[in-house]
């Protein structure tokens, strides 16, 4: 957990902050946690990051645009210490994933007291502003964790969710809120621009009925953009779930497109085949890109084992994990996987 005297600390950053910038992860978690203290904030820019590893290169140039007096990363596993380096205001890092070391930052992430903690950013997010108590719902269960909270959402939206969920996967495939937290994810396809065009019209709605029903002309675009986006998942999850698995092991590999499911798909398939140690994978720019899930099986040292002897990199939570390796090394990683799995 983080303690009060941490939350406090990074409040005052928010307090005073005259000229923040927010870069934040394109999940509904880092969507979730960035609607959040921007809407408190009442200020600032946000910037979509789509390739953590490589922050140094592609958003320096960001921070020298915008000239922020202060920086939040929010639900980014890994930043470059070269990015650090290069920024000379302060840093925010607010992350949940398993904790890194790196220099010039202030980083809060509730797994250094406790590596059992599964909180996820955007619950943080909601200790800090105490806000908006929709957008912390469909960020913290988009992320596989139902908060002690729900029951004040339960209270104000009790068509969206039964009050005897316990399961996250339930809450994410089988509930009203499904819906909304599907949206949330297909928002943040296409180009970044929209993405985070999109992120910026979320700041003006007040209640998740403006999208599911459409009341405002806000809500419609988000939820038609959604609908757009999303036009051909149906076909692709069932052609995933029909896929025959090798023992545990339930390897998918879809077409590269201009719509990636990867992450959500592996979430939605792992709901339906809890026993399986799913991959959902695609070809992209020579490497094959991936979300590892399992209800069962503890993903993230499996997958740290696999990436020894391949060109590659990966990261996560224990049952949730993302992957980059290379194509002429997918073979080797995959075996690895199996005979690890399977043993």
């Amino acid at each position: 957990m983080l303690t009060d005297d941490q939350l406090d600390e990074i409040r005052s950053y928010l307090d005073k902050a005259e000229n923040p910038l927010i870069f934040f992860d394109e999940d509904p978690d880092g969507l979730c946690s960035y609607l959040l203290l921007r809407k408190y904030m009442d200020k600032g820019k946000g910037v979509i990051v789509k390739r953590s590893r490589d922050m140094a290169e592609l958003y320096v140039r960001k921070v020298e645009e915008y000239s922020p007096d202060v920086i939040f990363i929010l639900d980014i596993f890994d930043v470059n210490q070269e990015f650090i380096d290069k920024v000379n205001v302060p840093i925010i890092w607010i992350d949940h994933h398993s904790p890194i070391n790196r220099k010039g930052v202030k980083y809060f992430n509730p797994k250094i007291n406790d590596s059992q903690d599964n909180s996820p950013t955007t619950y943080w997010c909601y200790k800090l502003t105490k806000q908006n108590l929709w957008l912390a719902v469909v960020g913290t269960i988009s992320d596989w964790y139902i908060p002690e909270f729900i029951k004040d959402f339960i209270g104000e939206y009790p068509d969206l969710l039964d009050k005897n969920v316990k399961n996250p996967a339930e809450a994410n495939f089988k509930q009203p809120i499904s819906e909304l937290i599907k949206i949330f994810h297909f928002i943040l396809k296409g180009k970044a621009s929209e993405a985070l065009r999109n992120a910026n019209i979320l700041l003006k709605i007040e209640n998740p009925y403006e999208i599911l029903r459409q009341e405002t002309s806000r809500g419609k675009f988000i939820y038609k953009y959604a609908q757009k986006t999303g036009k051909s998942y149906d076909s692709i999850l069932k052609s995933a779930l029909e896929i025959k698995p090798d023992g545990k092991l339930h390897l998918f590999i879809y077409p590269h497109g201009t719509i990636s499911y990867t992450s959500y798909l592996s979430n939605n398939v792992s709901a339906v085949l809890e026993d399986s140690f799913v991959i959902i994978a695609r070809e992209h720019e020579g490497e094959m890109k991936m979300s590892l899930r399992s209800g069962k099986i503890e993903v993230l040292p499996i997958l740290k084992e696999a990436l020894k002897n391949v060109k590659g990199y990966g990261g996560g939570h224990l049952y949730a994990a993302g992957a980059n390796v290379k194509k002429e090394d997918f073979q080797r990683f995959i075996d690895k996987i199996k005979e690890l799995v399977n043993y």
